[in-house]
């Protein structure tokens, strides 16, 4: 199998790289949407075109290249923000393909634990499985274990962003469904819309349920 420097399998897997954070497609005018180099690669990607029979405006997603479109970002505050930037942005131009069921949220590993003589190696995805690698194969001493913390998928090298989020056979996907669309709706509205004062009450009403950045 050769793979490309990118950690990507280049016979069924392309990859899209973008810079920052992508218009909030919430907010912006319909003429600001299409004018944003981010989106409009997005959609030439994707083998995307506007215009249909109905709305000149809809996308057409007649000639779409993939059934699979991963969207890979950093497991940080930032990471989730772009995260929700580009759910908004299929969610308004493009729902046809959360509805199928197209969509998936990569979930990369927070950290790669060795123990001190290398005898076992795993990758955890969170603070519990770091735990449960140190006590079963460190007798629960943290000293026996080094531990390398992914602070970035920019800090993979190129085999270990394959075998932890691009290798089809060990890689945690999340797909994004919409399972009552009104409600989808009026949350995506509420957050990351102009109204401050209904996101700011959600926010309150939430913040006990959410884990930022441990």
């Amino acid at each position: 199998m050769t793979r490309h420097k990118q950690g990507r399998d280049r016979k069924f897997q392309a990859i899209l790289p973008l810079r920052g954070k992508i218009l909030n497609v919430e907010k912006a005018m319909d003429h600001k949407v299409f004018e944003s180099d981010s989106i409009v690669t997005i959609f030439r990607a994707l083998g995307v075109t506007i215009g249909t029979e109905e709305d000149p405006k809809e996308a057409n997603l007649s000639k779409l290249r993939y059934h699979r479109i991963i969207i890979m970002t950093d497991a940080d505050v930032d990471g989730a923000h772009i995260d929700t930037l580009l759910m908004t942005f299929f969610f308004r131009r493009m729902r046809p393909i959360i509805e199928n069921g197209y969509l998936y949220i990569a979930t990369p590993p927070l950290y790669r634990a060795r123990t001190k003589k290398g005898q076992r190696e795993e990758y955890c995805w969170d603070e519990t499985q770091l735990r449960k690698f140190i006590d079963e194969y460190a007798g629960g001493n943290e000293d026996g274990v080094t531990v390398q913390r992914f602070k970035g998928l920019g800090e993979m090298n190129p085999e270990q962003l394959w075998e932890t989020t691009m290798d089809p056979e060990h890689r945690l996907l999340k797909r994004v469904n919409i399972s009552d669309a009104a409600e989808a709706d009026r949350i995506f509205s509420m957050l990351m819309g102009e109204d401050v004062d209904p996101r700011r009450k959600f926010i309150e009403e939430n913040a006990t349920y959410a884990t930022i950045d441990t």
